[in-house]
């Protein structure tokens, strides 16, 4: 029962410091936008990697 005393106040603390991380990523930006980097690895930016005779030829627009 003694150890009640010890461990109340710790999960209080703990879950204060929870709560106040919580607040400061809210605050700092961390929520604002969690689509943009999940979909930006399927952008096409690595063309100019690829060397001219591995690229498949080109069809005309009809």
């Amino acid at each position: 029962m003694d150890i009640i005393y010890l461990l109340i106040p710790i999960a209080v603390i703990l879950a204060g410091c929870g709560v106040w991380a919580f607040f400061w990523s809210v605050n700092s930006g961390q929520y604002d936008d969690l689509d943009s980097p999940a979909h930006r690895i399927l952008f096409d930016d690595d063309e100019d990697l690829i060397p001219q005779d591995a690229k498949p030829p080109r069809k005309p627009n009809d």
